[in-house]
């Protein structure tokens, strides 16, 4: 964890916003009843909190408020291009929240939102309202946890396993499949207690060495308390996939990703993993420049990286030779039909 200064920063989530128009909400209701020392604010839209001008996304980190609203509009996107699809041809994305308690350097969301308070939307209904007319269409393989890290905050929300509900209830009933995938990079090993393991529900697991755990994924828990939650979610019949996705270069990164693969293969049953995604660090450059400007002493924001078509990576070279490298050490541990990697 980072060391805060608490004579300079307000707790967290000392302050809650919530939109009027959903202030009866159930799901408001239950969430303010967490936090019954935060000051509640009530505005008229998130993003007059949210998009206001002139905020420091770094020092909002520190002590990240609480916003509480109602999604509109568009609720399934297309899947990102810089996003793996993992095959599925029918590849969407959908935000039930926005931003995340993690505070890792190199996350695009920090070049995405002007604010990093969390967003939580409490309508998660009409989402799954607009994603059953989808599947009455054609299948639909959905990623729910890009733009936050859903079982880091499932002890507020409760989301994933409202989306386990829904999923299994959806495929009993609907003529396509539903698929969905749960990213996190949390050590939650409480909540798959009382989960239950299903084809259909795949959680991806970031795993970074850990030197770049502690160095850049800040508030994050460690790689071994990772590889042990992957190891109790894996032995309890869950579906995991194992995501080293982003590489991140350091100067010793061949050691440091060998050390960690070691680590994984021998704590991890490699033979009952769902499957395994490789890539390297990309970002957008639009993305990239409010980082940079953000974090200007970030070594991993502030790489020379190499620009292709608005899309920035390490370049080619050192790119293929990342990527081939913990290919290959992984193919000593996974068959190779089931290790992804990131194609641009």
């Amino acid at each position: 964890m980072k060391s805060l200064d608490e004579n300079y920063y307000n707790p967290f989530f000392s302050h809650i916003y919530v939109e009027e128009e959903i202030a009866d909400h159930p799901r408001v209701k239950k969430i303010l009843a967490r936090f019954e020392n935060a000051e509640v604010v009530y505005i008229r839209h998130y993003k007059d909190i949210f998009c206001r001008r002139r905020q420091d996304y770094e020092e909002q980190h520190h002590a990240q408020n609480l916003i509480l609203a109602k999604k509109t509009g568009s609720l399934i996107y297309q899947g990102a291009p810089v996003c793996q699809n993992f095959g599925n041809t029918w590849f969407y994305y959908t935000s039930c929240m926005m931003n995340c308690i993690y505070d890792c350097e190199y996350c695009y969301l920090k070049g995405m939102y002007p604010s990093a308070n969390i967003v939580i939307f409490v309508n998660i209904e009409d989402i799954f309202k607009e994603l059953h007319q989808m599947l009455s269409e054609h299948p639909v393989y959905l990623c729910v946890s890009y733009d936050t890290d859903l079982l880091a905050f499932d002890s507020v929300t409760g989301y994933v396993r409202e989306w386990e509900h829904f999923v299994l209830e959806e495929n009993k009933r609907s003529p396509n499949p539903l698929k969905i995938e749960i990213r996190t990079k949390s050590a939650n090993e409480k909540s798959f207690e009382s989960l239950i393991p299903d084809e259909n529900i795949i959680y991806a697991f970031t795993l970074s060495p850990q030197r770049v755990t502690e160095q850049y994924e800040h508030n994050t828990p460690s790689l071994k308390q990772r590889i042990s939650c992957v190891t109790g979610a894996v032995q309890k019949g869950f579906p995991v996939r194992l995501c080293f996705d982003p590489m991140i270069y350091c100067p010793d990164w061949q050691q440091e990703y060998d050390e960690m693969i070691k680590l994984v293969a021998k704590e991890v049953p490699m033979d009952q993993i769902f499957d395994v995604s490789v890539g390297s660090f990309r970002v957008s450059q639009d993305y990239l420049k409010k980082m940079r400007k953000s974090e200007p002493y970030s070594a991993v924001v502030q790489f020379p990286f190499q620009n292709d078509s608005g899309v920035y990576h390490y370049g080619k070279e050192l790119t293929e030779q990342m990527e081939h490298y913990l290919t290959g050490k992984l193919l000593q541990y996974v068959p190779e039909d089931k290790i992804f990697r990131w194609e641009s």
